[in-house]
């Protein structure tokens, strides 16, 4: 999912886990909730190709053994760094480590859960694998992983222009956002938005938890995301069902299958079909052209050919002789024109 999820959930579980033991718990669950995607600029994420991004993007930082590593490190520098601290301060408290250790770790895991929830995918194999794998229940971006959180730590922060002006400032990204985009978002969605931020307003203002009730606020909304969640992932079951029948009948036992998470759309799915031959949908259809010698070469003998392939979930392909050139491209994302992230050109020799 996007960063801000990650950071405003990270910090509503380091509260809920933590809060009475590790000071800024909420601040290093947010750390620890996005060091996966930070971990990356060590790896090639802002690397000048495409390929770069799409072999990078959710590697080896976001795997099971890369968490194995990245865990125990965060947790020294965090404790480290708060020893320093307090000592060169000569108060406040010292975290105990396996209360820093709980904290980090679940912050963590929760970047690597809610990525493998979504229809971009998790390689949580490599480096022995690189084998994407897809829970499609909630999409890569979803308002209520933003709202419910923040509502909560706004409701446990204390009352000062410091932390309101920071939460008024990601408060208001997260409705213009809703606003600007609304064409692509459901109506019940935004209308619940709107709901969830009056009863946010009238919440601070009757004072329903503040700090000393920060991690009941933070638990609480935690709770609604795992229902959230797990309402999803029983409607996807059935929803997967239909299309895996769906896909039998027009195009065989053999097609492969997927309903794709749509983003401003909870509840939806788009169903997507393929064969050897070609891909397609309830309303569109396209060929892949996999098998043309050209294809094979580009896919097996260039870096950006190898790039797209171990990406792409539903790889399809262009040939154009006029202009010597192959476009791969992730039927997820792309389904016609040239351009865009998830199309690659390839020029042939």
């Amino acid at each position: 999912m996007d960063n801000l999820a990650h950071a405003l959930v990270g910090a509503a579980l380091g509260r809920a886990v933590a809060d009475r033991h590790v000071p800024r718990a909420g601040l290093v669950g947010a750390v620890a909730a996005n060091m996966p995607d930070w971990a990356e600029t060590f790896f090639g994420y802002w690397g000048w190709s495409r390929a770069d991004f799409l072999v990078q993007h959710r590697g080896i930082t976001h795997s099971l053994a890369g968490a194995l590593v990245q865990i125990p490190v965060l947790i020294l520098i965090i404790g480290l760094v708060a020893r320093a601290w307090t000592r060169w301060r000569g108060s406040g408290s010292i975290p105990p480590w396996r209360w820093l250790t709980l904290c980090v770790a679940i912050a963590f895991l929760s970047h690597l859960f809610m990525d493998w929830q979504g229809s971009y995918g998790w390689r949580p194999f490599l480096p022995w694998s690189s084998r994407w794998y897809y829970l499609d229940w909630v999409a890569i971006v979803d308002p209520f992983f933003w709202l419910l959180p923040l509502v909560a730590l706004a409701w446990g922060s204390e009352r000062h222009w410091i932390p309101l002006s920071g939460l008024l400032v990601i408060g208001g990204f997260i409705s213009l956002l809703l606003v600007w985009r609304h064409d692509v978002v459901a109506s019940w969605v935004l209308a619940l938005s709107g709901i969830i931020c009056v009863v946010a307003i009238i919440g601070w203002i009757r004072y329903w938890f503040g700090p000393v009730a920060r991690q009941r606020a933070a638990t609480l909304a935690l709770l609604l995301l795992v229902l959230y969640t797990g309402a999803q992932a029983v409607a996807a079951g059935s929803r997967k069902r239909e299309i895996q029948q769906v896909a039998a009948l027009r195009f065989g036992t053999g097609a492969s299958w997927a309903a794709l998470t749509n983003v401003g759309r909870p509840f939806t799915w788009e169903a997507i079909y393929a064969t050897a031959d070609s891909v397609a949908s309830d309303d569109w259809w396209i060929a892949r052209h996999l098998r043309q010698p050209a294809v094979v070469h580009a896919l097996d003998d260039t870096p950006d050919g190898r790039a797209i392939a171990q990406f792409a979930r539903f790889l399809a392909a262009e040939v154009d002789t006029t202009n010597a050139t192959i476009y791969l491209r992730d039927a997820r994302y792309a389904r016609g024109g040239r351009t865009g992230w998830a199309v690659m050109s390839i020029r042939m020799k």
